[in-house]
């Protein structure tokens, strides 16, 4: 059926022109290709913490946005030399409740010049400018910047879950406003000394720092965790249980290729059978004596 005249059509098209845009709004949009803007979400995510998160809310933050295998990894430099922490999926939910428990009211990771490379069955973010900016209520406000490479690497699927994070510290910066330094000079000029003090160790708050070395010790423990939580069997049972199979893993002979099966002949004619019969007699071996060693025949 067509319209009746060209002002009716015109009405029909801007009718589906207006469907068009209304199915888009509401057509979910794919992350193909868009880590960027996952990281985004992230943030986004992050902002809407509130003081009554409790552990449900981060393991769902973690669970939106890392895999079930994810690892984060933090490198950065200390007064006493070079640290490298990693911590698997089950930690990752309490590492970042950490930075907050440690008087973070805000955090956000900005990106500059991101480079996007494709795989098979990921897709890798690096960018060498990254900053991961704090907002700090205590002692005073605060903004901390921290400075450094943060890689990541992301499922080539619909969910674009986090697989590895690893994010390299190479400095950081402490901005303190300007009134409120004035504000404190004039009450107390002792305390300008004081408001030179860093509340950071390269950007990382000691809660967190504190974390992460306590991490070092949860770390190998989850294997115990997990049996205990599965089979409900005491601390002492889990680490017996799990000591006589990394035990048993250690000891054991490795598998021994099987030989071939021989198939059977079958029989043929009779001269065929006589001819077999012939040559397996001339070249029968015999059968090893007692006094054979296999100890010997072995080179």
């Amino acid at each position: 059926m067509y319209p009746k005249s060209t002002e009716n059509l015109s009405e029909l098209l801007i009718k589906s022109f207006v469907f068009c845009s209304v199915l888009k709004i509401r057509r979910h949009t794919p992350y193909f290709g868009q880590p960027d803007y996952r990281l985004y979400e992230l943030n986004k995510r992050l902002q809407q913490r509130s003081e009554e998160s409790d552990n449900l809310w981060w393991d769902a933050f973690a669970t939106e946005f890392f895999e079930d295998d994810a690892s984060l990894t933090l490198t950065f430099c200390l007064e006493d030399g070079p640290k490298r922490y990693t911590i698997g999926r089950t930690l990752i939910p309490r590492y970042f409740r950490s930075i907050f428990e440690g008087g973070v009211t805000d955090l956000y990771y900005s990106l500059k010049h991101p480079k996007e490379s494709f795989h098979n069955t990921s897709i890798t973010l690096d960018c060498d400018q990254c900053t991961m900016v704090t907002h700090h209520g205590k002692p005073m406000y605060t903004k901390v910047c921290t400075d450094g490479r943060l890689i990541l690497e992301f499922t080539f699927d619909d969910l674009m879950r986090i697989k590895s994070w690893h994010f390299a510290v190479r400095a950081h910066r402490e901005l303190i406003p300007r009134s409120v330094v004035a504000m404190h000079s004039q009450q107390d000029p002792g305390m300008v000394e004081t408001l030179g003090k860093n509340i950071t160790r390269q950007g990382i708050t000691n809660h967190t720092l504190n974390y992460l070395r306590l991490c070092v010790i949860l770390e190998p423990m989850q294997e115990l965790m997990s049996r205990h939580k599965a089979y409900a069997l005491s601390p002492r049972d889990c680490l017996k249980t799990t000591l006589f199979q990394k035990w048993q893993r250690m000891v054991a002979p490795p598998e021994t290729q099987r030989a071939p099966n021989k198939r059977r002949k079958r029989k043929g004619s009779q001269s065929g059978s006589t001819a077999t019969a012939n040559s397996t007699g001339s070249s029968k071996k015999r059968s090893p004596g007692p006094n054979f060693n296999l100890a010997t025949q072995v080179s």
